[in-house]
């Protein structure tokens, strides 16, 4: 059980019973952890399977969670969201706690109720305004706001409300009058109806918590305060509670998440053991260089709880920052990038776009289909309730009766799906007909996948449906930054990366913003081995320029200074954006850390006699030129200078701080002193009349 891990997952596995938190960075295994530390507990005897609930934020995570526990030889653990695991316990309560009566029914989309609640108010409300109201109401119920207080807690919280709070409130209330009225309840009902029960019943309460009596939180970050209410009402005053999460991939405060829970750990649980995850086994150091220089930057309460990533892997290619002129040519760029790591042999799934907001997936639909790329939009619609993936499961049941039993899995799914026009051998071009074919591919590779009878194979279907656990679809994946959290490919593409973007224009606050920053952070660290950022100067061809992310390294203002000063040199710009950490080849972007050539962590090679003439000999150039000694050279680059000993002037040009100018005076001074010459025997450079030392 404790095989193969390093030494901070160890110490998560075998952390003592009680309140512990593991601070878990993108790429380092947590879910590893938690298994294990879950199944080191059961197999050791401190625990029983059945009284562990293990609780994530999706369907697909739980079931993984559950896969991987049984091959650990863990069966029994309840890992479910926590939706799933209110909604059973409901359902088990209904009869005691509802004397009789049916429970209401559960109604999976607010859209009818929200517009009818929307024309009470004198509100027409479309598809975008419904489903903001809806958003709005979710956050109140979620962060538990009653109607009559909404006003002020969305004062207080600055949200951007699609009307006026008053409105908004109006609204909230006649949903929640409309919904008792046709005898329905919401998600956030079915949190609230858990709580209630425990907290309400002695006899639920006393029945739950001896039921479960160890849990296990992933995604802790991401927990709402009606969600953490739940939890304490689990937990019913006992300690026995491991949490998981990363302050700094926090993503959905407009959703009513807190990282407070996960920030305020160690003070509200006094004995916590906290634990650190930081060894990045997902991306290359490039990748996670260019992370952590992203996140570093970083403000306010989640930036306390910040880890360093250290990647695991062998050292790949430097992230690659492209400006483009406007976003058509992006868009174009971007697919022949794709198309061109395909015919290198990466396969479409391994892909993905990604962008701040679902309507600039558009751009990329069709510069994709123009280059005859596959994709997938993520999240556009579920791959169960496509209308092609419905046909086919009704053909595929209706096979299992005129399908000879002799007939192989894969052959007989191949017939049933031809039967609805899909031929396995002949993709069509790319776009909508493509994205359909690719779909019904999906399903029919999993015929290899799962195996068994066709009876069995549409048994199975039907399973994965009602969790909405989809295949992979070949093709490259269009996403949003929000819906790739959890997500990972070899190739990433970020794009759109402009000011009024990314940041979004609605992020006004220190705060939102600060999340903005994030939502790149969580899109850099979904990459393994390639990473491409990308803005376009322009939305349209001709249009008004704009400015490149405020978030994004030093390269881009190389850009910017070109577009005031003049033509930007190639070199340059090359220079700014691939400078690597001499010791571990990670991108450095830190003024120090380029002026060192290396990762501030990283050991330096500083020969200290050499530093100490440099040192020397800056005192007297600038006793003799009437400066402070920083005007003469930096500690950095004297710093610098004694690491990496260059031998040629071309090699003092690669120090950043030492252009022409001091080459011109000190160039000659400072490789004698590198090559053994002594302080004594230079010549001090001649001041210059007005500013001897000035310029770079």
């Amino acid at each position: 059980m404790l095989a193969g891990l390093d030494d901070e997952q160890r110490s998560a596995v075998t952390a003592p019973a009680g309140p512990v938190c593991i601070l878990a960075g993108a790429g380092t295994g947590k879910t590893r952890a938690i298994t294990h530390r879950i199944a080191h507990r059961a197999l050791s005897g401190q625990i029983a399977a059945r009284h562990v609930l293990a609780v994530t934020f999706t369907a697909r995570a739980a079931a993984e969670m559950r896969a991987r526990l049984v091959t650990l030889g863990v069966d029994g653990v309840q890992a479910r969201t926590f939706h799933a695991a209110a909604l059973r316990q409901v359902r088990y309560f209904a009869p005691r706690l509802l004397r009789g009566r049916a429970m209401p029914e559960l109604v999976d989309s607010k859209a009818r109720l929200v517009t009818l609640a929307a024309a009470r108010g004198g509100l027409r409300a479309d598809r975008t305004v419904a489903r903001d109201l809806a958003g709005e109401i979710e956050w109140a119920k979620s962060s538990l706001v009653e109607p009559g207080e909404y006003e002020i807690a969305a004062a207080k919280s600055a949200r951007d409300t699609p009307f006026e709070a008053a409105k908004v409130a109006q609204v909230y209330a006649a949903y929640e009058e409309i919904k008792r009225g046709n005898g329905v309840i919401d998600f956030e009902d079915l949190l609230r109806a858990a709580v209630w029960a425990v907290e309400e019943h002695p006899d639920v309460a006393d029945q739950v918590h001896s039921q479960y009596r160890h849990f296990v939180v992933d995604e802790y970050q991401d927990v709402n305060p009606l969600q953490q209410r739940l939890l304490e009402a689990w937990l019913g005053g006992r300690s026995d509670l491991t949490v998981v999460g990363d302050a700094s991939q926090t993503i959905y405060s407009f959703t009513g998440a807190s990282s407070t829970h996960l920030i305020d750990f160690p003070r509200r649980h006094r004995d916590a053991t906290v634990i650190r995850l930081v060894r990045d086994y997902r991306s290359t150091p490039q990748v996670v260089g260019f992370a952590n220089a992203i996140i570093r930057q970083a403000r306010g309460a989640e930036a306390r709880l910040r880890l360093e990533l250290v990647g695991q892997r062998p050292p790949g290619p430097e992230p690659d920052i492209n400006v483009l002129p406007d976003e058509p040519a992006e868009a174009a760029a971007v697919a022949k990038r794709c198309a061109a790591l395909i015919g290198d042999g990466t396969p479409p799934r391994e892909i993905a776009v990604l962008f701040r907001t679902n309507a600039q997936s558009e751009a990329y639909e069709g510069a994709l289909a123009e280059a005859g790329v596959p994709y997938v939009v993520q999240g556009a619609e579920r791959f169960f309730e496509r209308p092609e993936v419905r046909q086919a499961m009704v053909a595929l049941r209706a096979a299992v009766r005129s399908t000879p039993p002799e007939t192989e899995l894969p052959d007989a799914v191949t017939m049933a799906l031809e039967a609805v026009g899909w031929r396995p051998n002949e993709p069509p071009p790319g776009g909508a007909v493509r994205e359909r074919w690719e779909a019904l591919s999906a399903l029919a590779g999993l015929a290899d996948e799962i195996g068994g009878t066709l009876e069995e194979f549409c048994g199975e279907l039907a399973r994965r449906a009602a969790v909405q656990h989809a295949p992979t679809v070949e093709g490259v994946t269009l996403a949003s930054l929000h819906s790739a959290k959890g997500l990972e490919w070899d190739a990433v593409f970020l794009v759109g990366l402009a000011e009024g973007t990314l940041p979004t224009m609605y992020a006004k606050t220190p705060e939102a913003l600060e999340e903005e920053r994030r939502l790149l952070y969580v899109g850099i660290t979904r990459a393994r081995q390639w990473l491409w950022l990308s803005y376009a100067s322009a939305r349209s061809p001709g249009g008004r320029q704009r400015r490149p992310s405020r978030f994004l390294p030093a390269a881009q203002r190389v850009e910017e200074v070109g577009r005031r000063a003049g033509p930007v040199n190639p070199a340059a710009r090359r220079r700014a954006v691939n400078l690597s950490c001499r010791v571990c080849g990670t991108a450095l972007l830190s003024g120090p850390e380029r002026k060192l050539g290396r990762c501030a962590s990283c050991p330096s090679d500083i020969d200290e006699e050499l530093f100490d003439r440099l040192r020397e000999w800056r005192v007297r150039v600038a006793m003799d030129q009437r400066v402070p000694p920083y005007v003469v050279f930096t500690d950095a680059t004297l710093t610098a200078l004694a690491e990496r000993k260059p031998i040629r002037t071309e090699q003092l040009v690669d120090i950043a701080g030492i252009g022409p100018r001091k080459i011109g005076l000190y160039g000659e001074a400072v490789l004698a002193l590198v090559n053994g010459a002594a302080v004594d025997d230079l010549v001090m450079p001649e001041a210059d009349e007005k500013n001897p030392a000035s310029g770079p």
